[in-house]
């Protein structure tokens, strides 16, 4: 898309502003090192990269949120579209909060079969979909047309699909198989506060993380025995537009996606956080992040910058 997309409140767009603005420093401090831009995209063709999973090769399956695709980013940087959503009847423009359809999270099985989420605003386009290698997309499990279907992640050893919603501050459970989603968990941490709550999703230690974009906190949610969900602990705040993240691979220790102010924050187990990726490094609106090995991959949509959505790639350091 050509203009800039409304995702962000006034408070958040004048953060993002002053970042942009500014001079910020180039991420020259430890863990990451040697950013650069691995790859542009077309933003007129709506090439803006939502979310990201990683594939047992070195390319990476990615949702481009406003031309409603999945594609496949070869480690040349490369586009190669895999599947088109359906437009709704409507066009989108019942869409919550956003008023254009998108798609969302994604998220791999070791068959190779992706599951990713669609947000329409309509009840026969809304929710998660499946796409197997050489097949068609299709719909799984419908999820209420008035949410905003955000954050994805697979429980292979259950079966199981978790799913933010960030308008509805709900967590779902959607069986892999397809079937009749559940609210997992309503609790207050996961709503908004006027924009977009619930947002970016992981699985990590018998736990759901989840992120609270308005909130700016990271939160981390029991699994208990029974399947349910156990209280809610805030891991860490002060992170301004946060959208997804992903885990470094040492203890808990994360990278989060800051969308509003064009920066990657290093989250430490004890829920300290440093800067160390900005606009200087090439950053547009980060929306996701994947950690291969010693690489980190970071993907732009440009949502508030409303230029060059991109890969950044750096290095992560011992």
């Amino acid at each position: 898309m050509s203009k800039k997309l409304p995702w962000y409140s006034a408070s958040v767009l004048v953060a993002a502003s002053v970042a942009l603005t500014a001079t910020p420093a180039s991420a020259v401090t430890a863990p990451l090192h040697n950013a650069r831009i691995a790859a542009h995209f077309d933003l007129a063709a709506g090439q803006t990269p939502e979310n990201v999973a990683l594939t047992p090769g070195d390319a990476l399956d990615v949702t481009f949120a406003a031309g409603r695709q999945i594609a496949e980013i070869s480690p040349a940087g490369s586009v190669r579209v895999l599947a088109t959503l359906p437009a709704p009847a409507d066009g989108g423009v019942h869409t919550p909060v956003l008023g254009f359809p998108l798609t969302v999270g994604i998220t791999r099985a070791a068959d190779g079969t992706l599951y990713f989420l669609y947000a329409t605003g309509t009840s026969d386009l809304t929710g998660v979909w499946r796409l197997r290698p050489g097949g068609r997309p299709q719909r799984i499990a419908a999820l209420p047309a008035e949410g905003l279907p955000n954050g994805l992640a697979l429980d292979q050893a259950t079966g199981t699909l978790y799913v933010t919603d960030s308008v509805l501050g709900t967590l779902w459970r959607v069986p892999a198989a397809g079937g009749t989603p559940v609210a997992w968990s309503t609790a207050p941490e996961l709503a908004s506060t006027g924009f977009l709550g619930a947002n970016g999703l992981k699985l990590r230690g018998g736990a759901v993380w989840a992120t609270n974009l308005d909130r700016g906190t990271v939160l981390r949610i029991p699994i208990r025995r029974d399947g349910g969900a156990g209280a809610v602990r805030t891991v860490a705040t002060g992170l301004e537009g946060i959208d997804d993240f992903a885990f470094t691979g040492r203890g808990d220790e994360l990278l989060a996606a800051l969308n509003g102010p064009s920066e990657v924050a290093l989250v430490r187990s004890d829920g300290s956080h440093s800067i160390v990726l900005t606009a200087a490094d090439g950053l547009q609106s980060p929306t996701s992040v994947a950690v291969r090995g010693r690489t980190v991959h970071v993907f732009s949509a440009a949502y508030v910058t409303g230029r060059d959505p991109n890969l950044v790639v750096a290095d992560l350091g011992c």
